[in-house]
């Protein structure tokens, strides 16, 4: 039997679960995927834990809010990419190691691509994007984006933030530009914008009557808008750009991708996104 499961801290709403059953039942595999809810604080059972994937107890972990970092001093080796990024959602042993990976940042790719590919057909798209926040969930989409040629504006609350979150990319500092999360600031740097993303966790439930999007700026007309965010299933994020005529989506079809790559390097098997989806889906 397959083990497999989430660490993080609280888990309470995770859809994770629902995702890999149907995934476990499509290939036709037994296996198990268990929710490991760890505070912070209980570093005995993150250790112990962590110790059952090196004793093959448990084939592997998906991490999540608080550990996406801190986990990475308990692991023997990192993947480029979650090298680059600095944070790991994906962890496997591999010749008696312990791998930290991150798919998160092709997974959120994937899925921008997703949206963006019947206009990708008629046009070139325009790679210049905006990402709100400059946290842990900001890394992974500015690592993605970056790493796939788009031009980058992180805007934070405090413009030290996103100057931080840039010199994280040595390699593509000319790709990336740091700006306060102000409104005279997006209003002069929108126009040319083809993504903005909301990388922060302004709008999550139960807080779902908040916008990370300030009053009185108004939205790029060209830009497709995307919230990290799924629980809701529709942010007021969301929902005001689709107000606004823009096409817009949550993070939902980047959690299902990442999930289905994690799947896919503990089992060798490929699942069809759809067939994922289907499973969380307005549920």
């Amino acid at each position: 039997m397959i083990k497999l499961g989430l660490v993080g801290y609280p888990l309470g709403h995770s859809l994770s679960p629902k995702i890999h059953r149907t995934a476990f039942n499509h290939c036709g595999i037994e296996g198990i995927y268990t929710l490991f809810s760890i505070h912070s604080t209980n570093t005995k059972e993150l250790n112990c834990l962590i110790g059952k994937i090196r004793s093959e107890d448990i084939t592997g972990l998906n991490v999540t809010i608080p550990y996406k970092q801190t986990i990475i001093s308990l692991l023997d080796d990192l993947t480029p990419r979650a090298e680059n990024i600095g944070a790991v959602n994906t962890i496997y042993l591999k010749n008696n190691k312990l791998i930290g990976d991150n798919t998160d940042a092709p997974g959120f790719l994937a899925h921008v691509y997703a949206l963006l590919s019947m206009e990708a057909k008629k046009s070139k798209i325009i790679k210049k994007a905006l990402v709100l926040g400059a946290g842990g969930a900001a890394r992974a989409v500015v690592y993605s984006l970056v790493s796939d040629g788009w031009d980058v504006i992180v805007a934070a609350r405090r413009i030290k933030q996103a100057q931080a979150l840039i010199e994280q990319f040595p390699g593509h500092q000319s790709k990336l530009t740091g700006f306060a999360l102000q409104p005279d600031v997006l209003r002069s740097i929108l126009p040319d914008m083809r993504l903005v993303i909301n990388a922060t966790p302004v709008g999550m439930s139960p807080n779902i009557d908040e916008s990370p999007w300030p009053k009185g700026v108004s939205f790029p007309h060209q830009a497709i808008f995307y919230d990290l965010v799924y629980n809701p299933r529709e942010t007021k994020f969301v929902l005001d750009a689709r107000a606004a005529g823009l096409q817009a989506s949550t993070g939902l079809g980047m959690l299902v991708e990442q999930a289905a790559l994690a799947f896919e390097i503990w089992t060798g098997y490929n699942v069809p996104r759809a067939t994922l989806l289907s499973a969380v889906e307005d549920k």
